[in-house]
């Protein structure tokens, strides 16, 4: 097939429900009136390309070099939820950047990708470490799903339906309900935001703060919905969710204002010098944590799906070793397990993996 007929299919396809829908009527004019917004795009807060650039061919050498599947059997937990979500903040991990909250008595889950892949496809695309420790069906009931941005690795369309089926409200960055309405989710069940906007969840705050990435689910919409990280402020405790964000000086704008956080959840893995402004990798998360005034660190988007180019547990080894220090007390659990916040702890698993590498002298990423 020729480049132009490669092309022509690609933008046929994106016309199936899983590329999500656009926005228009009120939806587009409010993107058109946002200051985030230009010509239609989202913008970050500070300058970030994502064009190529020097790094990408030891990124790709690495990358078919092979080594990012698990060559061990990952442990996955069956999730136990109460039937009345806890008071204190408690995270259950349920893999990559799926976590469900808890707290005072409300139960949010962040990005729920549940299905084998991360992809527009059931055939093809980046597939599981390990099965998905709860399918969606069997989930406990939530009071709101919070979603960063529209990848397919954090925006799935057979989770949304499965979970918008009971009701649920969905808390969204401006433009992604496009994608949520394509798929039948009722509007009344969707709140779209922009960066310093807020609802309320039964008495919960949820405020939408910046984060600096890039959006789009095909070839012809990149840009065309907004990112965010978010902030879940209870009465006594709060929480940061990071989604995908590269490093940004407006971080610290977000602790002063919202902060601090008792638990913050910010990603760690699938980055790679390549690909830096839009993508933490530990050491940035680990400074992100200060920089946001948070507590316990719940390390995020690591572990789950084949994304990277670095080997599948290399971002939780150099965290551990960053956080040889002491001065963050780290939340890594294994898929399904379910932890307090001010009781935060490192699954035996890690630890193990974590004396293999240092014995062999192996804790950065290979070049």
């Amino acid at each position: 097939m020729t480049i132009a007929g490669l092309a022509a299919t690609a933008l046929v396809a994106e016309r199936l429900p899983p590329f999500g829908g656009r926005s228009d009527g009120e939806r587009k004019s409010k993107i058109d009136a946002s200051p985030l917004f230009q010509n239609g795009k989202a913008q970050n807060l500070i300058h970030t390309s994502l064009a190529m650039n020097r790094h990408y061919y030891g990124a790709i050498k690495r990358y078919v070099r092979g080594g990012q599947e698990p060559e061990v059997a990952i442990p996955v937990l069956q999730p136990s939820f109460p039937q009345i979500p806890s008071s204190e903040l408690t995270a259950t991990w349920l893999g990559h950047s799926s976590i469900v909250l808890e707290v005072d008595g409300v139960r949010i889950i962040t990005d729920p990708v549940l299905s084998e892949r991360a992809s527009p496809l059931s055939v093809m695309g980046p597939r599981r470490f390990h099965p998905a420790p709860v399918i969606a069906d069997r989930l406990p009931p939530v009071d709101a799903i919070l979603i960063s941005h529209d990848h397919y690795d954090h925006l799935d369309m057979k989770t949304v339906q499965a979970i918008a089926a009971n009701g649920v409200q969905f808390i969204v960055p401006l433009g992604v309900g496009a994608h949520l309405q394509a798929w039948d989710v009722p509007s009344a069940q969707i709140t779209e935001l922009e960066w310093w906007d807020e609802t309320v969840i039964k008495g919960l705050r949820i405020v939408c703060t910046p984060a600096r990435h890039f959006s789009g689910r095909g070839l012809t919409d990149w840009n065309r919905t907004l990112w965010a990280s978010w902030a879940v402020i209870g009465d006594t405790q709060r929480a940061w969710f990071s989604g995908d964000t590269g490093a940004f000086p407006q971080a610290i704008e977000i602790g002063e204002k919202l902060g601090p956080f008792d638990l913050t959840m910010i990603e760690i893995g699938a980055y790679d010098k390549a690909w830096e402004s839009v993508h933490l990798g530990p050491d940035e998360a680990y400074a992100m944590n200060q920089k946001v005034r948070g507590r316990a660190m719940f390390p995020t988007h690591w572990g789950t799906f084949n994304l990277a180019a670095h080997r599948w547990d290399q971002p939780i080894i150099r965290l551990m070793a960053v956080a040889r220090d002491g001065k963050v007390p780290l939340m890594v659990p294994v898929a399904g397990e379910r932890q307090l916040a001010r009781q935060p702890k490192v699954h035996s698993f890690w630890r193990e993996r974590e004396r293999i590498w240092n014995e062999l002298g192996r804790d950065t990423l290979d070049e």
